[in-house]
């Protein structure tokens, strides 16, 4: 029975061969994109601390857990919403791995499930609040970004990207600097808005100077181009949805950001 379940699982014979192929890209765009944000003006991943220690992993789920009873006895609560937000992250951190060839987060189970609570009481906090907090943001606009990597769907990826493009517009407008306008470039690309993407990044070439500034354009550069890439393999995976069915859409090996983070590119 196993063998049978991992002969269905990696079976890359027929039309299947095609599906297989377009996840492949796709995984090593979104890989891509996330080895070019780490090296960037702004480091993402210094500011989330993925570590995937376990007794770090319990302490913050119980503080998750904690902010979550305070929350249920005042629903509304904009800093308490905020305060789970935070911690469900930071529950999600501490259960995330790190591929160490390629410095992208692994989600596993735990992870996963704290990052999409964290998504979604966010949006209840953007529902309550006036005045959004920068620093939370910009947490939540890395946050989605590990989502869209671990995707399962085209669909998924498609809504985590934007909601990374949106939060990281929120913490831009807050702090306009260089390395925050070049992260909120390459997510508006890959959300496929080059309007946007290009505004973004006209606003960083202004704020740069010296040697940074040429390296601003360069990422940019790979950025927009990363982004025309990612809107083909989309259309590319719709045509392979409508030609074998929304079972197409499905990732053969669990999640775009899982298992499979060692392919890159």
């Amino acid at each position: 029975m196993a063998g049978e379940e991992r002969r269905m699982l990696f079976d890359i014979r027929g039309r299947r061969k095609h599906v297989v192929r377009v996840v492949y890209a796709i995984l090593a765009l979104l890989m891509g994109a996330s080895l070019f944000l780490v090296v960037g003006p702004v480091n993402i991943g210094s500011l989330v601390g993925t570590g995937g220690s376990t007794e770090a992993s319990k302490v913050l789920d119980e503080q998750a857990e904690d902010a979550e009873a305070r929350l249920s006895r005042d629903e509304d609560n904009p800093n308490l919403l905020l305060a789970v937000a935070r911690a469900r992250v930071g529950a999600g951190n501490a259960e995330t791995e790190v591929n160490p060839q390629t410095g992208a987060p692994v989600l596993n189970a735990e992870a996963r499930q704290d990052f999409e609570q964290a998504a979604r009481i966010w949006n209840s906090y953007l529902d309550e609040t006036d005045e959004v907090n920068p620093s939370a943001a910009l947490l939540m606009a890395n946050t989605f970004f590990t989502l869209a990597e671990a995707g399962s769907s085209v669909e998924e990826i498609v809504t985590n990207i934007e909601e990374a493009a949106n939060a990281q517009h929120l913490a831009t407008e807050a702090r306009p600097a260089v390395g925050f306008l070049t992260t909120l470039a390459s997510y508006e690309y890959l959300a496929g808005d080059f309007k946007a993407g290009d505004a973004a990044g006209e606003k960083a070439k202004g704020r740069a100077t010296g040697q940074e500034k040429k390296q601003v354009e360069e990422q940019l550069t790979e950025s927009r181009k990363r982004g025309k890439q990612w809107q083909t393999e989309k259309k590319r995976f719709a045509k392979s949805e409508k030609e074998q069915g929304k079972e197409a859409l499905q990732n053969p090996f669990g999640g775009l950001g899982g298992g499979t983070s060692g392919l890159g590119e």
